[in-house]
C-alpha cells in the first residue's frame, strides 16, 4: 500500500528506523563510553545499518549509515556531545563505520532484488563481522591478515591469495568501488571475467598504500560487483591495524 507520496507502508517505517535506530543506540551505549573500545561500539551500529537496509530500501539504508557515523562521533568520541573528532583513529573508525554501512546497504539491496538476500548477507556479513572483531580486539596485523585472506578466498573463490607488506603496482588494481583497471583502462568483469593475471587489492594505512593482497583467480572466474566490494572493505579493516607488525604473507 502506497502513500501519497508513493512510499509504502514497509518504506516509511524503514526511513523511521534509520533516523531513529543510529540515536537511540548511540545513546543507550553512552554510560558505557569510557570502558567500551570505539570499534566495538562502530560494529553495534553497523548491525543496526544492517537492519535497517535489509528491512527497507537503499535510501533508508544510506540515511543510517550516515546517521550511525554522525552519532557515533557525537556521542561517543571525544570531545563528547560535539560533532569534532581529535583522534586519527577515531576518525577512521568513523569512516569505516560509514564505509561499512554504505557498502551493507549496497549488498543488501542488491540480494533482495535477486531474492537471495539472506544466503548473500550472511557470508557477506560473517566475513565483515569477523574481520571488524579482530581488529576491535586489538588483533595483530599478521592474525588480521589471515582472517582477511580466508575470507577472500572464499568469497571471491580464488586459486590463491598473499598478502604483501610495501608492495605494490606493476599488476591489474581493484580499485576502491569494485572495479578493476588495467593501466588506465577499465576492465569489463561482468563481460570479460577477471584478467588472467593476478589482481591487486591495495591495502591502506595513516592516509597512503602499505600493502597488498594479490588474489589469483580461477579461470573465467567473474565475482560480483557487490562481492569485490566487500573485498575492498575486508582490506581496508587490515589498514585499521596501521600494519604496525612485521610483514605477514599468506
Amino acid at each position: 500500500m502506497s502513500g501519497e507520496s508513493g512510499l509504502s507502508l514497509r518504506d516509511r517505517y524503514a526511513l523511521a528506523a534509520a533516523l531513529i535506530l543510529p540515536v537511540a543506540i548511540a545513546a543507550v551505549l553512552v554510560p558505557f563510553r569510557a570502558t567500551l573500545p570505539n570499534t566495538e561500539a562502530a560494529l553495534v551500529l553497523v548491525v543496526a545499518v544492517v537492519g535497517v537496509a535489509a528491512f527497507g530500501n537503499r535510501v533508508a539504508g544510506l540515511l543510517a549509515a550516515v546517521g550511525a557515523a554522525a552519532w557515533f562521533d557525537f556521542f561517543l568520541t571525544k570531545p563528547y556531545e560535539r560533532f569534532e573528532i581529535t583522534h586519527r583513529a577515531d576518525v577512521e573508525t568513523t569512516i569505516l563505520l560509514l564505509v561499512v554501512g554504505a557498502a551493507v546497504t549496497e549488498i543488501a539491496v542488491r540480494g533482495r532484488k535477486t531474492k537471495t538476500l539472506l544466503s548473500v548477507d550472511e557470508s557477506y556479513l560473517d566475513a565483515l563481522r569477523e574481520t571488524s572483531e579482530g581488529v576491535a580486539a586489538g588483533m595483530s596485523t599478521g592474525e588480521v591478515v589471515a582472517i582477511a585472506t580466508r575470507h577472500l578466498t572464499k568469497l571471491l573463490e580464488l586459486r590463491s591469495c598473499r598478502f604483501e607488506r610495501w608492495h605494490f603496482g606493476g599488476l591489474p588494481r581493484m580499485e576502491q568501488d569494485g572495479s578493476v583497471r588495467i593501466g588506465d583502462a577499465l576492465w569489463d568483469v561482468e563481460r570479460r571475467g577477471m584478467p588472467a593475471r593476478p589482481v591487486e587489492l591495495m591495502v591502506s594505512a595513516g592516509g597512503g598504500p602499505a600493502g597488498r593482497f594479490v588474489l589469483e583467480f580461477e579461470p573465467r572466474s567473474a565475482p560480483p560487483l557487490a562481492v569485490r566490494q566487500v573485498a575492498v572493505i575486508l582490506a581496508r579493516q587490515v589498514g585499521a591495524t596501521q600494519l604496525h607488525g612485521s610483514s605477514t604473507g599468506v
